[in-house]
């Protein structure tokens, strides 16, 4: 009877001796290389041909066993969510991720929709990062914070609307952003004001305070704010504009640049001016809201650049600070164009 012919052998994963033979230096000095040590000075020749033997091998390091001779790991965890950030976010993280990997972290995205306080903890906990950036969507607390660091994280930073106990912080008080709006339509005249309510999940975190801020400047002089509850679609936007003669909206605080276009055009459809019958004011400074006609008035928003932040991560990583650090890094300014 014959037998069916055993399949070949997998070939076996080349080492870091294999690499150091083909390069002809020690083991020692193709570690330092490939794991970037800073400590070691080693020539950028020989950084050449450890890498181009590496490459040449197929060798990739082991996280594991560098994470145990380092004590901890190199991972950055950024929990992703359900927040449609939109373009002005989305570059802010895009340059984080780049930043971080330059600094030889390896940047890590869960997800983490459905996940609450102790819940996101823990399964954070699992990876042992070294660091994590939680956006704010999931309310962290000073337990949630120990049990990161417990497990290894030697830096736990909030980038939101408020501090955590125990995290580092950088503070992006969203009630800025309409407290600048609302201050400049009430001093246009405007005096009932509609504030664009987004329908789309886990904007809140953004619009609430916004509404805030609209009412804590518009309403000492002497504007009514009234939301405006509205979908991100051409039927929604539609169903607004077709009853703003009942609302007697004088001035818009739509949210952001994205959704005080979309609402321009059903406001146009409907026969609404803008602004002769009402201002619309958005945020972020989009180049396209510039391209409109009227052109949009805008809250422009500044914030860290994706260096900053990653510089920081680094430094607290190896610095490990025993005062958490709080810093407000988020500045507004009124763009005043045709809109408005």
């Amino acid at each position: 009877m014959s037998q069916s012919p055993k399949p070949p052998a997998a070939p076996s994963a080349p080492t870091s001796a294999d690499v150091a033979r083909l390069a002809g230096v020690s083991r020692a000095t193709v570690s330092y290389v490939l794991n970037n040590a800073a400590a070691v000075r080693i020539s950028e020749p020989t950084r050449r041909k450890v890498r181009e033997a590496a490459e040449e091998l197929g060798y990739v390091p082991h996280a594991a066993a560098r994470s145990l001779r380092a004590g901890h790991t190199k991972i950055v965890l950024l929990p992703t969510s359900n927040i449609p950030v939109g373009p002005l976010y989305s570059r802010f993280l895009s340059e984080l991720q780049g930043a971080l990997r330059h600094l030889d972290y390896t940047v890590v995205q869960y997800g983490s929709i459905g996940l609450r306080g102790d819940q996101a903890a823990r399964a954070w906990a699992e990876l042992r990062p070294v660091a994590v950036i939680s956006f704010g969507e999931i309310t962290l607390s000073a337990r949630n914070v120990a049990t990161l660091k417990r497990a290894g994280a030697r830096a736990v930073i909030t980038v939101g609307p408020s501090p955590v106990p125990g995290a580092h912080a950088l503070v992006m008080n969203q009630q800025e952003v309409g407290a600048c709006a609302g201050k400049h339509l009430a001093a246009r005249g405007c005096r009932r004001i509609g504030v664009v309510m987004p329908g789309e999940a886990g904007l809140e975190l953004f619009s609430v305070p916004r509404l805030d801020g609209v009412r804590r400047t518009a309403g000492p002089l002497g504007a009514e704010v009234l939301p405006l509850p509205l979908d991100y679609t051409e039927e929604s936007a539609a169903a607004l504009a077709a009853r703003w003669p009942d609302l007697r909206v004088d001035g818009v605080f739509a949210y952001n640049d994205e959704y005080a276009m979309l609402l321009m055009s059903a406001l146009k459809d409907a026969g609404v001016e803008v602004p002769g019958h009402s201002a619309v004011v958005g945020a972020d400074d989009l180049v396209v809201g510039r391209l409109l006609r009227p052109r949009l008035s805008t809250v422009q928003i500044g914030l860290p650049s994706g260096d900053h932040l990653a510089a920081m991560v680094d430094r607290v990583v190896r610095e490990q600070p025993e005062t958490p650090e709080c810093h407000d890094v988020m500045t507004t300014r009124l763009l005043r164009r045709e809109s408005s």
